[in-house]
């Protein structure tokens, strides 16, 4: 008789596998595999998690304000305006004040148009003087500084020949402060008058006063104040500005 083939065994249920496994393997060992995964579970976590917000990005921000150990922010204002010539200059001395962009000054006196201008920073009385048509034809220009500069509310006053001119700016007048006037009391003989006599002259300067003797050494005495046009460097404007001051 043919013998029956061997039944299987029955499986076990899950709960038993599990207790026979841990059995097998040791609650030891296990409890250390277990501490170990969740240190490197920890120790990566730790590795990849991003970093936390500085602490200054919780603060409120002033308009304008820095961060600590940042320079001072930068000024476009001078950049906008586009004042590099003026306000460049000595910008680096210490205690600098800043050329403003703009100025108003009041050009009178013997000036074609008198009047309030504005002008940039950094101008001279003669950039007034331009501004105001130029000096007008009774103009003693020589008794204004012309190299001047100008400040905001300056006035520039242009004397004529006929006024006494004060002295320059940081020059010490006479005894008194009276102004010193060089314009000769009475008329000039042309015939006879040295160069520094003619250089008193409003406008005539030294190379004009030895134009004139050079002239008269050269073509004998002058028949008349009006022939001075014929000296290099008298044009009509001056003639007729020193034509009361002269004589023949």
């Amino acid at each position: 008789m043919d013998s029956l083939p061997p039944r299987p065994t029955p499986a076990l249920p899950l709960g038993e596998r599990i207790r026979d496994w841990i059995e097998w393997f040791g609650v030891a060992r296990l409890a250390v595999g277990a501490c170990s995964v969740l240190a490197v579970v920890l120790g990566g976590y730790w590795l990849l998690r991003p970093p936390a917000p500085p602490v200054e990005a919780g603060l409120p921000m002033a308009a304008g304000a820095t961060m600590p150990g940042a320079g001072p922010a930068p000024d476009t204002s001078a950049a906008a305006a586009g004042t590099a010539s003026a306000a460049g200059e000595g910008a680096g001395s210490p205690g600098a004040t800043a050329v403003p962009a703009t100025i108003v000054v009041h050009v009178a006196g013997a000036v074609v148009a008198p009047g309030v201008y504005r002008l940039p920073g950094g101008a001279r009385v003669v950039d007034a003087v331009t501004a105001a048509g130029g000096a007008a034809v009774q103009a003693r220009t020589d008794a204004v500084n012309l190299a001047a500069p100008l400040r905001d509310g300056d006035r520039v006053y242009v004397p004529t020949v006929d006024e006494a001119a004060p002295p320059p700016p940081g020059v010490s007048g006479p005894p008194g402060g009276a102004a010193a006037d060089t314009t000769p009391r009475g008329p000039i003989d042309l015939n006879i008058a040295t160069v520094d006599e003619l250089d008193r002259l409003p406008g005539v300067g030294p190379a004009t006063a030895a134009a004139i003797v050079a002239y008269r050494e050269a073509n004998g005495p002058f028949a008349s104040v009006d022939a001075l046009a014929d000296v290099r460097g008298i044009g009509p404007a001056k003639l007729d500005a020193i034509r009361e001051l002269v004589t023949t």
